[in-house]
């Protein structure tokens, strides 16, 4: 049974399955009549099927939450804003992450509180667009991930593209799917210092999956 889940695994994550439910679920947070809880529910109940799956196919239990930075399993912590999630961008972004060959190994949805946003962009705080920021990435659905792989947090970074759209390279998200700054769809940590931090803020240990692909590409390089 447990190598049959394995060998699954890895299918339902290429699959459409994915995208299909969470542009589901983002349809339904856009409905303003909508049982959020239930939704929020349901969202959870998709992220355990995942991570479940995931425990099953576990052989690699001596990594990290933060993962081991300069290794295959380097973690890096991304975030689509709320912005990203009421365009039903999400399965769009895991799929640039996916095909570029880093490995998602924690996901969850939720509405973080106003104090959850704070710390996150605590070292923004002396900004003046603080409260603004904190305002807007409290103010909806966001779909917090954690994904692995060599080198992910600098190229995690590139494929997002500048903090200003109108600067990133064409290809890169930001550049490809948004025009503003001030919502520019996707966070990405920006060094294994902030990724360590980040993860740590998001995630507990138990939320994260570390499953090892039954048909490694770089896992073993």
């Amino acid at each position: 049974m447990f190598s049959r889940f394995a060998r699954t695994f890895p299918k339902i994550l290429a699959s459409g399955f994915t995208k299909r439910s969470f542009a589901t679920l983002q349809n339904a947070f856009a409905n303003p009549t909508t049982n959020k809880k239930l939704i929020l529910g349901s969202s959870i109940l998709l992220g355990s099927t995942i991570a479940t799956t995931a425990f099953v196919a576990c052989e690699n239990k001596s990594v990290p939450l933060v993962g081991i930075p300069g290794t295959n399993q380097e973690r890096s912590f991304i975030a689509i804003k709320p912005d990203g999630t009421q365009r039903r961008l999400v399965g769009e972004i895991i799929a640039r992450f996916e095909k570029k060959g880093f490995k998602l190994v924690g996901i969850k949805i939720l509405v973080p509180t106003p104090e959850h946003a704070a710390k996150h962009y605590e070292d923004l705080n002396k900004k003046p667009f603080f409260n603004g920021l904190v305002k807007f990435f409290s103010s909806g659905a966001v779909v917090a991930m954690v994904f692995e792989g060599k080198d992910v947090v600098r190229t995690g970074r590139v494929l997002i593209g500048a903090t200003d759209p109108s600067q990133s390279a064409p290809g890169t998200i930001r550049f490809d799917l948004c025009i503003e700054t001030g919502r520019n769809i996707i966070h990405g940590s920006d060094s294994n210092e902030s990724a360590a931090h980040e993860i740590a803020l998001w995630f507990k240990e138990d939320e994260i999956a570390n499953w090892v692909s039954t048909n490694p590409v770089y896992e073993k390089m």
